[in-house]
């Protein structure tokens, strides 16, 4: 799977999974001491980071978490946290080599924003829904959510503060809800939910799609959950990353990251493309109706093979190029003259990108 490049700021929000390596089992004891373990050892990241955990859920082969942090340091947590559980788990069951399968997922999620925090409240009803998928519950073994040890619903949303764990933001959570830290408000926040649960059909519970965007299908390819400003903010900051002196896989240029950035970049050379030559603002199907053979068309074409990962075939069907072949054809051919040869439009426009 390409590799996405892990953007992070303060007060950032994730949601984070990771499962067993060959979807193998991470947590193995019967009594539920590997749980707990791992719920100490999430304690302990917590306060080594300041990492604010909003809800997790715990589901044998693999977990589910929703973190904030408000020092932009999910790399260095999140891998004290996987590293240190393998340790203790592979020393309590006399195990050796990894525990976890491909490095863990995170997914950006918009918070506030002109959506409100509609992106969050999803996600925080689809983690607390999980055991629900799964077929848990309802079960012989688990009748209710409530009755599901391992999520932060029974061990920090429906009890008390002096009840839960010092770094989760069950306050935050709640009131995302309009629900008050109150025996009250916390029982409305579970029958809300278990109303949901007998709503909705167990596969699908707890998903949604807002705007377009499923969230099952975000968590699962996505890098981002939440709207277009949302990712518009991030492709920003994934500029200013880029830029730097950071390292990038070399298969980031597959990853939906890239292509996103790759679009945003693609759009924007258009548009000053099109000022340049005189076409309008960017937003019209301009160089669509250029003559065959147009140079400003090619140099455009040269200018998005040049400044971006954009496949030829989009390029040939945003500019009018019939195909990705006419595309690398074209541009090559450009490329082999001498700019003192083209036009004077073209030739300034070509000298911007040398």
């Amino acid at each position: 799977m390409p590799r996405q490049v892990r953007i992070e700021y303060e007060g950032a929000l994730y949601h984070v999974m990771a499962r067993g390596n060959r979807r193998n089992r991470i947590f193995a004891s019967p009594d539920g001491a590997d749980e707990e373990l791992f719920l100490k050892t999430l304690g302990e990241c917590c306060e080594r980071t300041g990492f604010r955990i909003w809800a997790w859920v715990l589901m044998g082969n693999h977990y589910h978490l929703l973190v904030e942090t408000p020092s932009a340091n999910l790399v260095d947590g999140m891998g004290w946290l996987q590293n240190a559980y393998t340790r203790r788990f592979n020393s309590r069951h006399r195990e050796w080599g990894r525990l976890f399968g491909d490095r863990y997922k995170s997914v950006l999620v918009e918070s506030g924003g002109s959506g409100g925090d509609l992106y969050l409240r999803t996600l925080l009803d689809y983690i607390h829904l999980n055991p629900v998928r799964a077929g848990l519950v309802p079960s012989e073994s688990f009748a209710g959510l409530l009755d599901y040890p391992w999520s932060s619903l029974a061990r920090a949303y429906s009890v008390g503060p002096k009840a839960r764990d010092p770094w989760m933001a069950a306050l935050e959570g709640l009131a995302l809800f309009q629900c008050e830290d109150r025996a009250a408000d916390r029982r409305h926040f579970v029958e809300r939910l278990e109303e949901r649960m007998k709503a909705e059909a167990a596969e699908k519970c707890g998903l949604s799609e807002i705007a377009g965007q499923t969230l099952q299908s975000t968590l699962r390819k996505g890098w981002y959950w939440g709207g277009e400003a949302f990712k518009e903010s991030l492709l920003e900051k994934l500029e200013q990353l880029k830029g730097g002196d950071l390292p990038v896989a070399k298969d980031f240029r597959s990853s939906d990251q890239a292509r996103d950035h790759a679009l945003r970049d693609g759009e924007k050379i258009l548009a000053e493309a099109a000022l340049h030559f005189g076409l309008g603002d960017g937003r019209t199907e301009a160089f669509k109706t250029l003559p065959r053979g147009d140079l400003r068309r090619v140099a455009v074409a040269w200018t998005l093979c040049r400044r971006t990962s954009l496949k030829q075939r989009w390029i040939a069907d945003r500019i009018g190029l019939g195909t990705g072949d006419n595309v690398s054809a074209q541009v090559r051919k450009l490329s082999a003259r001498s700019l003192k040869e083209l036009p004077p439009e073209v030739r300034a426009w070509m000298k911007r990108f040398l």
